[in-house]
C-alpha cells in the first residue's frame, strides 16, 4: 500500500506521538524497531486472536468485518478486558499462515491482543489527535 496525504501525515503524527510518549526520539531507529517488534510479542497479552477473510470476498464484506472486530472490542471492554487490534501481523501473511496452518484462500486481516490494561505503562497514556467531525462529515438539508 502506498500512503498519501492526509493519511500519511496522520499516520506519522500518531507514530511520532506514541514514540515520543515512550521517550523514543526521531531517528532512533534501534529503539523504534524494538517498539515495533513488540507487535509480534503481542505486547505481552495473554490472548491473541488472528483474523482472516476469504480471499474472494469484496468491499462490503470488509465493512462487515470491521464492525465484527469493533463488536469484539466492545464486548471485551464489557468484560473488563482491553484490546489492541494489530495490523502489523498482516505485513507477514506467509509467516502467519505457515505457523498457523492457514490456507492461501484466506487473507490475514489483523491480529488482536486481549488482556488487562497496565494503567502504569507509558504507552497507555498516549491519545492520538482526533479529527473534528466537520473534517469528515458533510451535512445536507432537505
Amino acid at each position: 500500500m502506498k500512503w498519501r496525504s492526509p493519511y500519511l501525515d496522520r499516520r506519522r503524527a500518531t507514530g511520532w506521538g506514541l514514540y515520543g510518549t515512550l521517550g523514543i526520539g526521531k531517528g532512533d531507529r534501534e529503539a523504534s524497531a524494538r517498539q515495533h517488534a513488540r507487535n509480534y510479542e503481542f505486547f505481552g497479552a495473554p490472548v491473541v486472536l488472528i483474523f482472516t477473510i476469504d480471499r474472494d470476498l469484496e468491499t462490503g464484506s470488509w465493512l462487515d468485518y470491521g464492525m465484527f472486530l469493533q463488536n469484539i472490542m466492545i464486548a471485551a471492554r464489557a468484560c473488563g478486558l482491553h484490546t489492541c487490534p494489530q495490523a502489523a501481523l498482516a505485513n507477514y501473511p506467509g509467516i502467519v499462515k505457515q505457523h498457523l496452518g492457514i490456507n492461501d484462500d484466506k487473507i490475514i486481516v489483523c491480529g488482536m491482543s486481549i488482556g488487562y490494561e497496565d494503567a502504569s505503562a507509558a504507552v497507555n497514556r498516549f491519545q492520538p489527535e482526533r479529527m473534528a467531525v466537520s473534517e469528515f462529515v458533510t451535512h445536507h438539508e432537505n
